[in-house]
């Protein structure tokens, strides 16, 4: 059964959010985990991409926006994510489809309203299916 954390950010910009899923998808590589990164659209997987490549001078973390390629971090949107099935990290307001064939699910919520609320609606859904669940302020 997939375990689910949520990590609620006390900053309140989609930026923050997106940053944060980064340095979450640093550590889970860093850990020998793949992971994906779930993102509303293909505008945001693109930012998302482009923090990946600036997210530390000192670091490289191997991602790609194409399934096909042959890398740890894969980062999309959309229905497909891959072969992927360790750790998903979901920056969208929708709740993945595909979340249970992970191991681990990570949902990103802003403190922003509207995030709150569709994360509440999310948090609901998994409790009443049984789902473990954790949640985590973070305060950076």
């Amino acid at each position: 059964m997939t375990k689910i954390d949520f990590y609620i950010l006390k900053l309140d910009t989609v930026t923050a959010a997106m940053h944060y899923a980064c340095r979450l998808a640093e550590k889970a590589y860093r850990s020998g985990h793949d992971v994906y990164l779930h993102c509303d659209d293909s505008d945001t997987a693109d930012a998302v991409n482009t923090l990946l490549w600036n997210l530390r001078d000192e670091s490289f973390i191997p991602h790609s926006c194409h399934p096909g390629d042959n890398n740890p971090v894969l980062v999309g949107c959309g229905e497909y994510a891959g072969e992927h099935c360790d750790v998903l990290i979901n920056t969208a307001r929708e709740m993945p489809t595909f979340f249970s064939r992970f191991q681990r699910l990570a949902e990103i919520v802003s403190h922003e309203e509207s995030s709150l609320q569709a994360s509440r609606q999310r948090y609901s859904y998994y409790k009443n299916r049984g789902y473990p669940l954790n949640s985590h302020t973070i305060n950076s």
